[in-house]
């Protein structure tokens, strides 16, 4: 009558809390029913496998009978029984089994739970196991499963992985085969799991490694780095076009990764691995490649070639094999060969390496690729394999040579690391008696004798590309290389100072023959025509303080050393002359490239990370190249670098000469008011205003302009008199232009300085005023304000560049043409001592010399409305630091010297002696003015209207504004400065004047 619960599929008995034991039993059920893998049952096998990975890290965590049962069961055999089969190894079972493992151990927590699952020596039958790696999915989570092992590796898990009675390690030797994989992420995982294996101090396992594996896996590994060497060299001789920076880029990444997965491996000072690793850098890469291809390369038609052909026609036979050997030894191009060995001593620091490496460099010649390196290396270390020198293909594959070690009786596996070698595996040159040295001897090899080192052909051809006449393609990667040797920390000190000292093939000191190559690049650089890109001279300028300082850290040069330097600074010097008379926006290149280049100092390792350098100096910006790493492209750039060149120059005579910089930052940063700056604006001159936003949103604000800055305020709730600063930009990055439909509105752009000053602008909106006076008073005091600005910073660049007469005719306009420079100096912002709203406007009428009161302050005498309301607020207060004062003060609250029409179109600038008396406001009371703020609306108390008169202000003409306070019957007398444009006179009163006011 009722159907068999078969019908309904396995889900029948399926516990409905999967997070429980029984749920466990349940997928224990269902992987024993399906342990053949067919068509049929992979999907379930794979959902079996994901849900017995959860809940197993979910029993780990909360309960531990999860975990129990799945020992009891041995469910990992199951797993291994389903990955053998031929029907399991293919990807879609395999793949979530691999998936399932690295979930597991992954998550696991339970050291104890970690332990049962690691017995057995499952996991390494799991290991060795041949998947089918030529599945991606595969390869990929069978090498995440070996570096989440690798993760889990400590003294007290090492001995799961490694048999010491078997002398076998499947973690390590099936990790390393795949060191050379074309997938860069397996590689990666490779060295990681190899580096988890050496930090292990378990010294039978780091044993097995030296003995079994070293040797094979490293010569591998040196011989696939050369071969990656030669394609980079490949792609730099033919990509002269920057065409193919992208490959140049990842080729020269993933050599870096190189170098830093070596010193990784050095940085664990492993003694017997270090010696191995060291040993085959030596001999198998560095010295038969890299310093190789400092030599001249052999003619087209070489000695061997032609020893050939004469013993075929004589049909004798010629001993050839050492020209045959150096003709077949590949070489890279020379710049190549600089590139590599800067970056060997900018990564690596162990000092077996180095200081060989750097003797070589420094005092070797052709006979070390005879003779090799065993001599040097006995001075450091007698745990030595003596590899012969040669960049040769390994005989044998590493998966080869691994199984042919491990597979070794147990008799040649046991030699101790420190017995004396075999004599017959010396290379060519070397007698038994060399192995054994004394300390004396030893100490001769590490500095040798002066005397016995006539020839250095590797120094000179280090020394020889630092000559820039063409260009500095070969003198950039040659000062990389030397700043790298003589920075390095593994480099013996006192080795290298008395190497730099001793006599080079020309007979001069090696320091003194650098100082004179490294003064002669600073000299051509500052000529005009120089090729000579502007990284190089910042480097340039590192080593002459390296080599000329001291031991008291004093710089030392010579008479002639120290007027050469003197010139290169004088010479870069007018050439930004030329500039400063021609280019409209030279201030602004000015302060750009010395914020630039005040912002970090060179770093060499980031630079030799830059592909860019390899290929030859470009002058086009279409590359991406950055401005120090090319030459210049047009007359602006030209201007950019003949500025740079002279700001290194400028800096680097300061530092030698002991001088100390006045003239430089243009402006005092820690003098500036930054955003959220709380400020005391008590008799401050303030403008209200509302700024309205490209998306509509308005804010309403008080404008304050300062000697260098203008601030847009809002008032502080919680102190009477003070504010807080919203925007903050310079005025000299300000523009201003009013608008055609209202003459109440400006548009202001504030732009970003230095090298930001392309981007977004601090900011872009559109400022009303509450009329048309306040609008015009805040155009003329930005306009002015920025050009006195800019004729204050270009004063001081003239007296920087020691220019007694400026001339700023022509495009420089607005810059005043003095016969002296006269600097004035910056009064404090704000103060705030006895000061009181209203007290500026009656000190200035009561006591200042031609004082006058501000029409917007009389127009406005009630105080800022906090609620901002634009008819109830003032738009100026009286601002100690922005009352009016004579131009020689730099007063903030100047009138501009170009008064326009009422469509803001400029005109003839007028003398000092009439412009427009914004300060002279005080007919503001009569009919006709401006209205005044109700009281009650004020948040401060409002300034007196009337002010003692009686003393009569006479004005001499050369005050900042022309204009002083005057009687009624004295208007007939006085001559009116004003324009009809911005004429504050009430409408009344021009009538009566109309026949005495004059226009300029």
């Amino acid at each position: 009558m009722f159907r068999s619960r078969s019908w309904f599929g396995a889900n029948w008995n399926k516990p409905k809390n999967k997070f429980s034991l029984e749920h466990m039993k349940y997928l224990y059920s269902v992987l024993e029913r399906n342990l053949t893998v067919s068509e049929s049952n992979r999907g379930l096998l794979v959902e079996t496998l994901r849900s017995i990975a959860e809940i197993l890290i979910w029993g780990d965590q909360h309960d531990s009978s999860v975990f129990d049962f799945f020992l009891e069961k041995n469910m990992l055999s199951y797993f291994i029984h389903i990955m053998r089969q031929k029907n399991g190894g293919p990807s879609f079972v395999c793949v979530q089994l691999l998936q399932t493992l690295n979930i597991l151990f992954e998550n696991i927590r339970n050291e104890t739970s970690l332990y049962y699952l690691l017995s057995n020596n499952q996991v390494n039958s799991i290991i060795v196991h041949k998947f089918d790696f030529s599945d991606e999915d595969v390869m990929g989570y069978y090498i995440l499963f070996l570096k989440t092992l690798s993760l889990k590796l400590n003294k007290h898990t090492i001995h799961f992985f490694y048999n010491e009675h078997t002398n076998d390690f499947p973690l390590y030797t099936e990790a390393i085969k795949f060191f050379n994989h074309p997938e860069s992420m397996v590689r990666i995982a490779v060295r990681t799991i190899t580096l988890n294996v050496y930090r292990v101090q378990n010294t039978n396992m780091l044993q097995f490694i030296r003995d079994r594996t070293a040797a094979p896996y490293f010569s591998n590994l040196v011989w696939f780095i050369g071969n990656h060497i030669l394609e980079l060299d490949s792609c730099v001789r033919t990509d002269t076009d920057h065409q193919s920076q992208s490959r140049l880029s990842n080729l020269v990444a993933e050599h870096i990764d190189h170098l830093h997965y070596i010193n990784d491996i050095f940085c664990l000072k492993i003694d017997d691995l270090n010696a191995v690793l060291t040993e085959h850098l030596l001999h198998k890469l560095f010295v038969p490649l890299y310093i190789f291809s400092l030599t001249p390369a052999p003619p087209t038609l070489s000695i061997a070639t032609v020893t050939q052909n004469l013993a075929a026609v004589l049909n004798k036979v010629v001993e050839i094999e050492d020209i045959q050997q150096e003709v077949n030894n590949p070489r890279v191009s020379v710049v190549t060969a600089f590139f590599l060995l800067a970056m060997v001593f900018l990564v690596l620091t162990h000092s077996p390496l180095v200081n060989t490496l750097a003797w070589v460099i420094f005092n070797a010649n052709n006979s070390i690729f005879k003779e090799g390196l065993v001599k040097l290396l006995d001075a450091y270390t007698d745990r030595k394999q003596f590899v012969s020198l040669g960049f040769v293909e390994p005989q044998e594959s590493l998966e080869r040579a691994l199984e042919t070690t491990l597979s070794a009786t147990s008799s040649d596996t046991n030699i101790s690391t420190h017995s004396e070698p075999n004599p017959t595996n010396l290379p060519t040159g070397v007698e038994n008696s060399e192995v054994n040295r004394t300390d004396e001897e030893k100490e001769k090899m590490k500095v040798p004798d002066e005397q016995n080192v006539t020839n250095r052909p590797f120094l000179d051809t280090v020394i020889s590309a630092m000559d820039c006449s063409d260009n500095d393609y070969l003198a950039l990667l040659a000062l990389c290389l030397i700043y790298a040797v003589v920075e390095n920390t593994g480099v013996n000190r006192e080795w290298l100072e008395k190497t730099l000292n001793s006599s080079s093939s020309c007979g001069t000191k090696c320091k003194a023959l650098l100082v004179e190559k490294l003064l002669k690049i600073a000299y051509m650089c500052s000529t005009p025509s120089s090729r000579i890109r502007l990284v190089t001279l910042e480097l340039n300028a590192i080593l002459i303080q390296r080599f000329t300082r001291s031991s008291n850290n004093k710089y030392e040069l010579s008479e002639g050393q120290h007027a050469m330097l003197t010139e290169s600074r004088y010479h870069s010097m007018n050439v930004v002359k030329f500039y400063y008379k021609s280019e409209d926006i030279f201030l602004d290149l000015f302060e750009d490239e010395y914020n630039e280049m005040s912002k970090s100092s060179l770093n060499v390792e980031f630079l030799c990370a830059d592909s860019t350098i390899l290929l030859p100096p470009t002058g086009t910006p279409l590359t991406g190249i950055i401005f120090t790493r090319r030459l210049p492209c047009g007359d602006v750039e030209k201007a950019r670098r003949a500025i740079r060149v002279f700001l290194y120059l400028r800096r680097l005579c300061h530092t030698i000469f002991g001088e100390i910089e006045t003239l430089l930052p243009l402006t005092n940063q820690h003098n500036c008011i930054d955003i959220d700056d709380v400020l005391d604006l008590n008799n401050s001159d303030l403008i209200a205003c509302t700024i309205i936003m490209k998306d509509g949103q308005k804010q309403r604000r008080f404008l304050v302009i300062d000697v260098q800055q203008l601030i847009l305020v809002e008032p502080d709730l919680k102190r009477l008199g003070w504010g807080i600063a919203k925007i903050v930009g310079f005025l000299q990055d300000t523009e201003v232009a009013g608008d055609k439909d209202d003459t109440r509105c400006l548009h202001l752009t504030i732009s970003r300085g230095g090298a930001t000053r392309n981007q977004t602008p601090i900011l872009s909106a559109k400022l009303v005023f509450d009329d048309y006076i306040r609008c015009m008073a805040a155009k003329q005091r930005l306009t002015k304000g920025r050009t006195k600005v800019r004729q204050k910073k270009m004063l001081q660049i003239a007296q920087i560049l020691e220019i007694k007469e400026p001339n700023t005719e022509g495009n420089n306009a607005g810059i005043a043409t003095s016969g002296r420079i006269t600097l004035r100096e910056h009064r404090p912002l704000f103060s705030t001592a006895n000061r009181v709203p209203g007290f500026a406007a009656a000190l200035r009428l009561g006591s200042m010399p031609s004082a006058g009161v501000s029409r917007v302050q009389i127009g406005n005498r009630g105080s800022m409305n906090c609620s901002g309301d634009g008819r109830n607020s003032p738009s100026s207060s009286s601002y100690g630091r922005h009352t009016p004062r004579r131009d020689t003060e730099g007063s903030l609250s100047s009138n501009t010297s170009r008064p326009g029409t009422r469509d803001s179109s400029p005109r003839t600038p007028r003398p000092r002696s009439e412009e427009i008396p914004l300060e002279d406001f005080r007919r503001s009371t009569s009919p006709g003015a401006l209205s005044r703020s109700p009281a009650n609306t004020s948040w401060r108390p409002a300034t007196p209207s009337k002010l003692s008169l009686e003393k009569n202000n006479h004005d001499d003409g050369s005050g900042a504004y022309g204009g002083s306070i005057m009687s009624e019957g004295q208007d007939d007398k006085i001559v009116s400065s004003t324009s009809e444009e911005t004429s504050f006179i009430a409408d009344e009163k021009k009538s009566k004047k109309s026949s005495s006011i004059q226009t300029v």
